[in-house]
């Protein structure tokens, strides 16, 4: 008998025929002597509907009232979960984030999960109830209630089986697993079996979708076995586990790829102490995310100074920078929003030298100029022009023989 944390998110909860399809899953489990925690996101769609609506009375509004209407959704795919547990013959109790509770910070709207009192959770396994937790919300000491931002239902989920020592934390979503690559770009893209903490840390904040950041890093903390499966299709799913599960790491596990960046360069900037604290200072006190970045030093004791935010932040950087510039005596601001980056990521990389002489060969034979490069201990990432993203990413994948499914 295992104690499994599962996690079933918007997709998985985005109907009623949905809702009853988890319910029989979840019986299953149940049937064959598991003790099932069950954590749900709100039904698809729902999360952007209460947040339209509190828009349109009042863009600027508190975010404490935010968090309230947001986290109505959960409460209702809560009690629906349970409602259809109970047709299956299953014992159910439904849980808000409060009720279990779920303490968090007083940051709303992307509030940090503080402590967990799981002791009404346990009594209820004991009692061949199943406990059905709302995912993506807390309450602060105060007693309001919190959210812990897009995808924290991910969170909440690891969140639970770190707190009750669970065997398994499992996220159903509408995918099997951890592909090399996202399938829509490379349909050689295959499933991985194993994937390590850290790999999947870097693919997710990369751009790959599967598993929230945050969430992520909670299980490597804690030593969550994590399991991505799908809710509509039997499988192993993917294993997110320690790198010492592996007897064997391949060079390259994944290949990440982000379509949202912009480019910032400060040119002809004095090449003095302090230059790059005068220019990333003021985009961080805006708030604005730096990713990658690049100095190059001329001849004339000039530099340029190149760095990389969400195209979001594109015309609000460019605005800063064009103020910086001039404040610096700099020769002036350029800047690109047809940028993309592409990276390739493997524990691997510790061990074997090369790899990035590999990649940058692989995509020169495509033709593929790179703009800009940065390097860590299991990742290396370039940026390139968007136009060949998808060509990049096909390249890399098959250059790493990633297609090619290991025996």
């Amino acid at each position: 008998m295992a104690l499994i944390v599962q996690k079933y998110g918007g997709t998985s909860m985005g109907s009623v025929e949905r809702i009853q399809h988890v319910a029989a899953k979840v019986a299953g489990f149940i049937a064959r002597g598991d003790q099932v925690v069950v954590v749900v996101s709100a039904m698809s769609g729902e999360t952007d509907r209460l947040t339209k609506m509190a828009r349109e009375i009042n863009p600027r509004g508190s975010k404490r009232e935010y968090d309230q209407i947001l986290a109505t959704g959960e409460q209702v795919t809560i009690s629906l979960l349970a409602l259809a547990l109970e047709t299956q013959g299953v014992k159910a109790r439904s849980y808000t984030g409060w009720q279990v509770p779920i303490h968090t910070d007083a940051a709303h709207q992307k509030a940090r999960i503080q402590k967990i009192d799981p002791e009404r959770l346990m009594a209820d396994c004991r009692l061949g109830i199943v406990p059905v937790v709302a995912g993506f919300q807390g309450l602060t000491g105060e007693g309001s209630v919190t959210t812990l931002g897009r995808g924290g239902s991910d969170t909440t989920g690891v969140a639970l089986a770190a707190a009750l020592k669970a065997d398994e934390c499992q996220i159903y979503t509408d995918v099997d697993g951890v592909y090399t690559t996202d399938p829509r770009v490379e349909p050689k893209a295959r499933r991985l079996d194993r994937i390590t903490f850290e790999e999947m840390l870097e693919l997710a904040s990369l751009g790959s979708k599967v598993l929230q950041i945050r969430s992520v890093e909670f299980a490597g903390k804690y030593k969550v076995p994590l399991r991505v499966l799908s809710t509509f299709k039997d499988g192993p799913g993917t294993l997110i586990t320690l790198e010492e599960h592996h007897v064997e790491d391949p060079l390259i596990s994944g290949i990440a790829f982000n379509r949202d960046e912009a480019q910032l360069t400060v040119t002809g900037v004095p090449d003095r102490p302090g230059i790059a604290a005068a220019i990333l200072g003021p985009v961080g006190e805006a708030n604005v995310e730096v990713d990658m970045i690049v100095q190059n030093v001329a001849a004339d004791g000039t530099t340029d100074f190149t760095f990389t935010v969400h195209k979001n932040d594109y015309d609000r950087g460019l605005e800063l920078m064009q103020g910086i510039a001039a404040e610096l005596g700099a020769k002036g601001v350029r800047g690109a929003t047809d940028i993309a980056k592409v990276s390739v990521v493997g524990v691997g990389m510790r061990s074997h030298a090369g790899i990035a002489s590999q990649m940058f060969k692989a995509l020169a034979a495509a033709g593929i100029n790179i703009r800009m490069i940065s390097t860590s201990e299991i990742k290396i990432s370039v940026v390139i022009e968007e136009m060949y993203l998808e060509l990049a990413v096909r390249t890399l994948h098959k250059a790493f023989g990633l297609d090619i499914a290991t025996v």
